[in-house]
């Protein structure tokens, strides 16, 4: 199938800036992509240039297989929804009255309008004015305009930044409802746990370069056993004996051992049998938190 989104070297320069550096990018359609990176990593230049914003240094977009030319026309543009930087609608009209404006200019048929206000379940608050909207409600409204020309691709930009729990974990399960029906989602996010709960692959962008694109499994990890046990010298030489040296390492006063969880009760029956106390042992699984830490920390280390 054709991804819906493709970016060939993909790079962007602000003077003796690279932003965006020769980044390939593949969404896969059907999919919800998390596309993570610190604040100033290149994630919402990347955002812009795949909807023709800002016209690359150079490099190549392709979405649904066209190439993106800026200033070519909007064609590529129909089946994709958007939500980047934060929604901007006429404060004196009403949430329904602004996506009335939106839908005329757009050529989207007025049926849509209900149908996207009752997805994001703003409804009952549809006749009030955008001013009076909290921030979710503000973010939800967007949303409802992103998906106005019932699009095949929807791009999000921080669609929970700013917002309280509540509101976040409503903007979570209106993704997870559009990753269901079938919608590719991009979703750009610093936020570790959000991405983690949500996304079926994820793409780290770090000094606007990718220095990784798997699943999220992938990129976290084997899950691991951490033992705690006296002395811990002897231990790790009584586990590097039975399951290899390899597999044995010593973290913040504990041994990491690579070895699959199911086999915790053969590791600790081995050092109880070698006269050493245990006082713990856990699995242990990498957070994509701190899988992303390990991978921004050593780009910028390269640097």
């Amino acid at each position: 199938m054709t991804p819906p989104v493709e970016t060939r070297r993909l790079t962007k320069r602000y003077g003796t800036l690279t932003a965006v550096d020769a980044l390939d990018l593949q969404v896969r359609a059907g999919e919800v992509y998390g596309f993570l990176g610190p604040n100033g990593a290149g994630k919402t230049t990347t955002l812009r240039m795949l909807l023709g914003l800002v016209k690359p240094t150079s490099g190549e977009v392709r979405l649904f297989g066209r190439a993106v030319v800026r200033g070519a026309g909007s064609g590529h543009l129909s089946r994709i929804g958007s939500l980047v930087e934060g929604p901007a609608f006429y404060p004196y009209l009403s949430g329904r009255d602004n996506l009335r404006v939106m839908a005329r200019h757009a050529g989207v048929p007025r049926e849509r309008i209900a149908a996207v206000i009752d997805q994001v379940e703003l409804t009952d608050r549809a006749g009030d004015k955008y001013a009076a909207y909290s921030l979710g409600m503000k973010q939800r409204l967007g949303v409802a305009a992103a998906l106005l020309k019932d699009p095949r691709l929807v791009v999000l930009d921080e669609p929970t930044n700013g917002l309280d729990p509540a509101g976040m974990a409503d903007m979570r399960m209106l993704v997870r409802r559009l990753g269901a029906a079938g919608c590719t989602v991009l979703l750009s996010s610093h936020l570790m746990t959000e991405v983690q709960e949500l996304c079926d692959r994820v793409g780290v962008i770090s000094r606007g370069r990718l220095v990784a694109e798997s699943t999220v499994a992938e990129l976290r990890g084997e899950r691991t056993l951490r033992v705690v046990a006296t002395p811990l010298e002897r231990a790790a030489s009584v586990v590097g004996a039975r399951w290899g040296a390899d597999a044995v390492r010593v973290v913040d006063g504990a041994l990491a051992l690579g070895i699959p969880p199911e086999e915790a009760a053969a590791v600790n029956a081995e050092l109880v049998r070698a006269g050493l106390a245990v006082s713990e042992l856990t699995s242990h699984e990498r957070s994509l938190e701190q899988a992303f830490f390990d991978l921004t920390l050593r780009e910028s280390s390269d640097v």
